[in-house]
């Protein structure tokens, strides 16, 4: 059996369509583990499925982390996987230009390792993603032109569905050979895949014999002291849950982006004509206090700059540079959001750091303790 490769990525979920955070390993660092259930094989256990994301769904919104230990894709050995279809829900969701070539492959890249050490164990894999927002079936939106890169990365011909369920995917699933891919169409062309529908998750469960999540354990719940958590963007109400749940975690939160005026003037301090949200401003307050009652510093940048124009990454490459300073001196660092990530790849850094997430919004999910169906529905590994 080859061994577990050695960065193993988190995806998104497609059954229920809600993700853990997706993040990349590297060597040496505390693994992201991967989830891993039957489904499929046997029509009770697709009923299952549906039924906890049914339940899942209902709960969403609440503020309980799941610590439990979730089976991971390291439990599975050949004979676990020789000859099973194996659903794996990756995010693909990819940059495409005009011409729709791929601007940025990070995310493809950092669902290889995993996808190979199925296809090395015999597995026949089944991927599924989601790409952009379509309203309904959208050419431009299809995954067609992500097969060439799958394959080219694979060393495999990668095979695409025209579809995501129904008799002509049953075909094409029943017809793959053991180490062979075979990449569903875009999940989002069915509206039901982000509104949790029971249904729709079990007939895609029905697909396979095996689901597969990556998932982070531990380095977030569970993280190496200090903790520091840096958290960027313009508005306060946006990373509300994000902040309030980081304040139950971290040692030491850095405050950075346009939201920052808003806890300025919070602090009585003049903003100018900078954005503020002026309703947020009582809250911006309250979180300035929790803060202090928890032991928590929370740092705001000390001094700002006056230009006549915005250059987005100029700030996250600094920080991307800094950040991978301290990884190499041991600090374990995690990059979450897009343009994070996009910087720390513009910047040469991506290797350093010691997860890379790919996940957007399930990222932030995953950091505000919200019950996440895809993970619920899952397995509990053996203790």
């Amino acid at each position: 059996t080859a061994a577990p490769p050695a960065a193993i990525v988190a995806r998104r979920a497609a059954s229920a369509s809600v993700a853990a955070a997706p993040l990349r390993r590297a060597a040496g660092c505390q693994p992201a583990r991967s989830l891993a259930f039957a489904a499929g094989a046997d029509p009770r256990l697709a009923v299952h499925v549906a039924s906890r994301c049914r339940a899942a769904s209902a709960a969403r919104g609440t503020r309980a982390v799941a610590t439990m230990a979730k089976k991971s894709v390291g439990d599975l050995t050949a004979a676990d996987l020789e000859g099973k279809r194996v659903l794996v829900r990756a995010d693909l969701n990819v940059p495409l230009d005009d011409n729709q070539n791929i601007t940025d492959d990070t995310r493809i890249r950092a669902a290889i390792p995993t996808i190979k050490y199925l296809l090395s164990n015999g597995a026949k894999v089944i991927l599924t993603s989601h790409l952009g927002r379509p309203k309904g079936v959208t050419p431009k939106f299809s995954l067609a032109p992500l097969v060439p890169r799958l394959s080219e990365l694979l060393g495999i011909e990668v095979k695409k569905a025209e579809d995501v369920i129904g008799p002509e995917v049953e075909k094409l699933v029943a017809d793959l050979a053991n180490g062979a891919v075979l990449l569903l169409e875009n999940v989002r062309f069915y509206k039901e895949e982000e509104k949790n529908d029971p249904e729709f998750a079990k007939k895609l469960a029905s697909l396979a014999d095996l689901f597969e999540l990556d998932y982070l354990d531990g380095a977030v719940s569970n993280p190496k002291r200090p903790f520091a958590a840096i958290v960027g963007g313009s508005k306060v109400s946006s990373k509300i849950g994000v902040i309030e749940s980081l304040l139950e975690k971290c040692d030491i939160l850095l405050l950075g982006g346009g939201m920052i005026f808003t806890f300025y003037k919070a602090q009585g301090l003049s903003v100018g004509s900078s954005l503020v949200e002026e309703d947020k401003l009582e809250l911006a307050t309250s979180l300035l206090a929790k803060a202090k009652a928890k032991g928590v510093s929370l740092l705001l940048p000390s001094d700002v700059i006056i230009a006549d124009k915005f250059a987005p990454d100029a700030n996250s490459q600094s920080i991307a540079k800094k950040l991978a300073e301290l990884s190499k001196k041991g600090v374990t660092t995690i990059i979450g959001g897009g343009d994070s990530v996009a910087a720390v790849e513009k910047v040469g850094v991506a290797d350093v750091m010691s997860h890379i997430s790919t996940g957007g919004g399930a990222s932030l999910e995953l950091l505000e303790g919200k019950e996440l169906p895809g993970v619920v529905a899952l397995d509990e590994g053996v203790m």
